[in-house]
């Protein structure tokens, strides 16, 4: 079956609505490849109508964990239910309410891509006419009407990767999982990827999400899993983990541009605790101040009002989600590429 088409951890509070009910709950996940623990103990759960984004650096274990929860391999433990339904003993009934897009795209190169996507439709027991009208109405959004009646063997791989995605979203899935769906594709392709997903989620749908493109996962997700050698090692809304990375960033404009190294000096002789260097940005005319706590704040912009030097702008940043990826994992973000061994697909449930 095509993987496109049918289909101690430090924890931190992250559900808003403790009343939300769970699309996907995960518990206790253990799956090995020999010595290899591809999954050891993963916990996670995803709220019904929202995204979940599961980073994690090259070999974590995030495509072992889609294809568990898509039924395309059994875990070795544990036990998952998605949409109400349990992984391992109703895979059939699963396999009907959800949608997957893997990190390859796997339509038929022989089929048009319109009979692709009619195809997929009726296998899902969409009446012709539905079928006829998903596929027109996928096609248009993906930017692919000029080509519906071409082989797909004739797309480029961006338009194979589109086609791919229409058809993971012909059946409206009520949970659909994207494993790395915009490896590949141009900033504009991107782009309308991440507005169909978004369409979707506010019709619905609910999404789980692996990527290692930290502003794809700041455009969609609600919450993030992120997961290292098999193991959860932190969970929680963005701003959750940023702020759990420690740290802001306290950057001042004054009014004047001269005051800018009189300014910085000023912090510089604080000597706060832990109160890093600042750092003068003359491109915008800003002193930037790493600070850790609010009792800081409250000393270095007390300092400059008692200093007398006048204040054009103030804001707090916090860090950036790469900086937060990086300190979690001790790896730098970087181009998607987490694959399973490829004999995993020999274990599919019948």
């Amino acid at each position: 079956m095509g993987a496109g088409t049918l289909m101690g951890m430090t924890r931190i509070d992250k559900n808003p609505d403790s009343g939300a009910r769970s699309a996907v709950s995960v518990r206790g996940l253990v799956k090995h490849y020999g010595e290899t623990k591809a999954l050891d103990g993963v916990d996670l759960d995803v709220r019904e109508g929202t995204v979940l984004g599961v980073l994690g650096p090259n070999g974590a274990g995030k495509t072992t964990l889609v294809r568990i929860l898509s039924t395309l391999i059994t875990p070795d433990a544990g036990q998952a239910t998605v949409a109400g339904y349990n992984v391992l003993t109703q895979p059939r009934q699963l396999r009907r309410v959800i949608g997957l897009t893997g990190q390859y795209a796997s339509v038929d190169e022989k089929l048009p891509g319109w009979e692709n996507l009619y195809m997929i439709g009726r296998l899902l027991d969409l009446p012709r006419k539905d079928a006829r009208r998903r596929a027109d109405e996928l096609l248009e959004r993906f930017s692919l009407t000029e080509a519906a009646k071409r082989p797909a063997s004739t797309y480029s791989g961006g338009m194979r990767r589109r086609l791919d995605l229409a058809a993971s979203m012909i059946g409206h899935p009520s949970v659909l999982y994207l494993d790395e769906p915009t490896t590949g594709l141009d900033p504009r392709t991107r782009n309308e990827v991440w507005k169909e997903v978004k369409r979707m989620v506010a019709d619905g749908a609910t999404v789980l999400l692996t990527t290692q493109y930290m502003e794809e996962a700041e455009q969609l997700a609600s919450e993030l899993t992120v997961i290292d050698r098999g193991k959860v090692i932190a969970s929680g809304r963005i701003d959750e983990l940023k702020a759990r990375v420690g740290g802001r960033t306290l950057r001042i404009r004054p009014v004047d541009p001269l005051e800018l190294r009189p300014l910085a000096s000023l912090f510089d002789e604080l000597g706060l605790t832990g109160l890093a260097a600042s750092v003068v940005d003359t491109e915008t005319g800003t002193v930037l101040v790493p600070i850790l706590s609010d009792e800081q704040l409250t000393a270095v912009v007390g300092a400059v009002t008692a200093r007398g030097i006048t204040i054009g702008s103030i804001s707090t940043e916090l860090p950036s989600l790469d900086e937060v990826f990086l300190s979690l994992t001790g790896h730098k973000a970087s181009a998607p590429q987490d694959a399973a061994p490829t004999r995993a697909y020999e274990e599919v449930s019948a």
